[in-house]
């Protein structure tokens, strides 16, 4: 795909890999302990976003506990609840993990399992999703918050930076029209590309039990006039739409993603060269020069037997560092209930700012997180950050 070195000032590259660890739970050394549960796919395609947050929550977890824990206290980091990105899974998860003394959650993932136990969590037990970008993910309770941006948002951003940028006027989209995730970015890229003077010259839909196939629709977007492809999709499927793009001879066109994007270049048997010029945003890169990053990259690789941390894991250290700031501010104890650790810490959380690895962060009283967006582009198997 396009080479946009020449077009972008550029920063630092990485390439993102999957963490393979298999989830084990950490235990703190004293008897009264915070436990904190995490749910998202450990096994199955999407497998490397699950343990990429499990592994960053216990590597966070054992930092904090160093450093006086959560006000004072210890905190546990349970067994991986393993929902396979399905809803059910996750909801039985949830409700294991409870029974395992679940105070919060850091989770779920991905937006299906998360809205599914959002309504189970509501005003009860307190939500914090690394990724779960679907608006509904923490709309249940007002107890439930998010690190990372919405689906709207990402598709929104998406739109703006293509305009001022300057990388395309005629767009194409393709993408898995009965995924939630999928949708919500594709319904706002849609509504503001006229806002920001993007034509959508054709607009492309799979589903996702026919996602092995998409000659048909490449064949419109071939002929459509399109400058650019927006693919709103995890990194799985946009691999084996590169490789099918390329192959009916689409590789002059820009290719734009969002953070779901991030995992392609460690999908198996995929030809990472396919991925040359891709953009996407995305909120963070392991090779940040900044002295957090290098710090969060270097003891990640040293705990999971030298695995690049992605954005999944990023997001999910922020977590736990604000669960910590909320809890200290709170002044929360291990003996009390779900539903008074949940209420104080949800009050707390609109009074904290983190300076975290994907950014500087505050909270809206409605769970949303309020910072900038980043940029990247794939050159030589590598993200450069966008200036």
């Amino acid at each position: 795909m396009r080479n946009w070195k020449k077009a972008f000032g550029v920063t630092a590259a990485v390439a993102m890999a999957a963490a393979a660890m298999v989830p084990t739970t950490v235990f703190a050394d004293e008897e009264e302990t915070f436990k904190i549960g995490v749910i998202g796919p450990m096994t199955g395609d999407y497998a490397q976003y699950g343990t990429n947050v499990y592994n960053a929550a216990v590597l966070a977890a054992e930092e904090i506990n160093a450093n006086g824990g959560f006000n004072g206290y210890q905190i546990e980091i349970l067994d991986a609840g393993d929902d396979m990105g399905d809803p059910e899974k996750a909801v039985n998860a949830y409700n294991d993990l409870l029974d395992k003394g679940m105070q919060m959650l850091d989770g779920t993932v991905t937006s299906a399992p998360c809205i599914a136990v959002g309504a189970e969590a509501a005003e009860s037990t307190f939500l914090f999703t690394p990724s779960g970008t679907a608006v509904d993910c923490i709309t249940a309770g007002s107890n439930e918050f998010r690190m990372c941006f919405t689906d709207p948002m990402q598709g929104t951003k998406s739109a703006q930076f293509i305009s001022e940028h300057e990388l395309a006027t005629k767009v194409a989209i393709l993408y898995d029209s009965m995924a939630d995730y999928n949708v919500g970015i594709h319904d706002a890229f849609v509504e503001a590309a006229g806002e920001y003077g993007l034509e959508v010259v054709a607009d492309e839909a799979y589903t996702t039990d026919s996602n092995t196939d998409f000659s048909v629709q490449l064949s419109k977007i071939k002929d459509s006039g399109a400058e650019l492809l927006f693919l709103p999709n995890y990194y799985s499927d946009n691999a084996l739409i590169l490789q099918q793009a390329s192959e009916a001879g689409m590789d002059d066109m820009t290719i734009f993603g969002v953070d779901g994007m991030d995992g392609i270049l460690s999908v198996e048997n995929f030809d990472t060269s396919l991925a040359e010029g891709v953009m996407l945003l995305t909120p963070f890169s392991a090779t940040g020069e900044d002295e957090a990053t290098q710090n969060f990259v270097n003891a990640y690789k040293e705990a999971y037997n030298g695995e690049t941390p992605n954005q999944f894991a990023a997001d999910s250290y922020d977590v736990i560092y604000a669960m910590q700031l909320a809890a200290n501010e709170a002044g929360i104890t291990p003996d009390m209930s779900n539903e008074d650790i949940s209420a104080a810490m949800s009050e707390a959380m609109l009074n904290i700012e983190l300076d975290g690895l994907t950014g500087k962060a505050k909270w809206t009283e409605d769970g949303e997180c309020d910072k900038e967006p980043r940029a990247f582009v794939i050159q030589d198997g590598v993200y450069v950050e966008v200036e």
